[in-house]
């Protein structure tokens, strides 16, 4: 057929054979033609070399596409930040370690805490969010490629040979955009470091947001200073524990992970997306991930990991709450403050919600009221240093029963004080009966003088 006889259509199919097939660029003439069948052909233009650029990979995620949009939402209505801010918050970070050097035993940071705009908090935490997400980020785009797969009829499949590693890198890159968003809102949204409750910061490293901070002191009706020492106090005892306890940050990250590897693609719900998904049109594809209608309920596996996370995040924020009330007790609002900074925890903003959905994890201590009711019973009984003990060693930190029964951890607290040895449990019967079957099985040892010794070793 010469190139004047060939319809509209024609042209269309051989554009999706050119791309799909990995053939090469796409004549701009023949995208012009696309305007008989109401297609823009400017709009098509930029679709295809999207969808080529994706082709072009190898199928992996390119997190670079996080990266930019979190950092154009960070960045668009940063303020930075002022000579005046910085030496306000230096200032109230430099008496806040003071105070908090009296309320824990545990050590003071390294490195100076810092001042951080929107889009520094971006650069210095995105690594951490993408280590978070990529467990979901890669089931997404296996599924998408299993669904495209099985929604492809096998005469198709030759002249579509490349629609698996493409639909494989556009879930990715839409995800990875998502991510992205949900990053650079939260960005707008956070005072601090450690205002989410995971170690997102670099370890060791305390920070406040200058800008945030001023947005959430405006409806508290309480005193700039006041405000600044309480959070700069708050965020050095949330930094400090993360130093101190080295192994804490990687028991943290790795439940968070463990969590979001057991999250599977509701492959129904993709497959009827993918019946209907157009390549030009990947705005379904961004509000399914969006709402999080591509992840299904969670299994009983994995409300169990949420509860163990939740009660691991608990224990954090109940200690940081605690050290952080008894260092701040100077401050007239240090208890309205502290209301406020639980509430707001407690009930997340939109952004957390937006992380909630995309990759089926809340971050909120659900617990933490009982757990700083915990920590409160044991520095009554025991004092600071032998509190700030327990977070020396893993098999130390306490547990969720200790939350449900903090008179029990009191108990073996103190007799530990008293040098008294803890009653042994299952554990340690079992491993004294597996020693004394070992050691009863032993053979005997020749008496002194014997001529069974083992004869002198002689020189080489």
């Amino acid at each position: 057929m010469a190139d004047d006889e060939r319809s509209p259509e024609d042209e269309f199919q051989e554009l999706l054979r050119n791309l799909l097939g990995g053939q090469g660029a796409i004549d701009p003439e023949r995208l012009q033609q696309l305007s008989s069948l109401g297609i823009d052909p400017a709009m098509m233009q930029t679709v295809m070399q999207h969808l080529q650029g994706a082709m072009s990979g190898d199928g992996s995620i390119d997190w670079n596409a996080a990266k930019t949009q979190a950092m154009h939402l960070a960045n668009k209505d940063d303020h930075g930040v002022t000579a005046g801010a910085r030496q306000d918050i230096d200032q109230a970070f430099t008496l806040a370690a003071l105070w908090l050097s009296e309320a824990t035993a545990i050590s003071e940071l390294a490195v100076p805490p810092r001042t951080l705009t929107r889009g520094a908090w971006v650069e210095a935490t995105l690594p951490v969010w993408q280590e978070l997400a990529e467990p979901v980020a890669t089931s997404i785009a296996d599924a998408l490629t299993a669904a495209i797969d099985a929604q492809t009829p096998e005469e198709m499949k030759g002249i579509v040979a490349g629609a698996g590693r493409l639909m494989r890198a556009l879930g990715g890159s839409l995800f990875a955009a998502q991510l992205g968003a949900v990053v650079g809102r939260l960005s707008q949204e956070v005072v601090s470091g450690g205002d989410v409750g995971i170690p997102v910061m670099p370890a060791g490293e305390a920070a406040i947001l200058p800008q945030n901070f001023a947005d959430f002191g405006r409806d508290l009706d309480v005193d700039a200073d006041q405000l600044a020492l309480y959070l700069a106090t708050r965020e050095l005892a949330h930094a400090r524990l993360f130093r101190h306890a080295r192994w804490l940050r990687l028991h943290v990250i790795s439940q968070v992970t463990d969590f979001a590897r057991g999250i599977h693609v509701d492959t129904d719900a993709l497959e009827e997306l993918a019946s209907r998904f157009d390549p030009s049109e990947p705005e379904e594809l961004r509000r399914a991930l969006e709402s999080g209608a591509l992840i299904p309920q969670r299994s009983d596996a994995q409300s169990a990991a949420l509860t163990r996370l939740e009660n691991l995040l608990a224990t954090i924020e109940g200690w940081v709450d605690v050290v952080t009330a008894a260092a701040t007790a100077r401050l007239p609002a240090a208890d309205k403050i502290g209301e406020a900074v639980r509430r707001r925890r407690a009930v997340g903003g939109p952004a957390e919600e937006a992380m909630g959905s995309l990759v089926g994890l809340e971050l909120r201590p659900r617990r933490l009221r009982e757990a700083a009711a915990m920590w409160r019973a044991v520095t009554d009984a025991v004092g600071a240093e032998a509190r700030d003990s327990l977070w020396d060693y893993p098999d130390l930190m306490p547990t969720a029963e200790d939350i449900d029964d903090p008179a029990g951890l009191v108990a073996r607290l103190q007799a530990r004080a008293r040098g008294e040895l803890p009653e042994p449990d299952e554990l340690d019967a079992a491993l004294e009966a597996l020693l004394n079957e070992a050691g009863g099985s032993a053979p005997e040892a020749p008496a002194s003088g014997s001529d069974d010794r083992p004869d002198d070793p002689q020189p080489v």
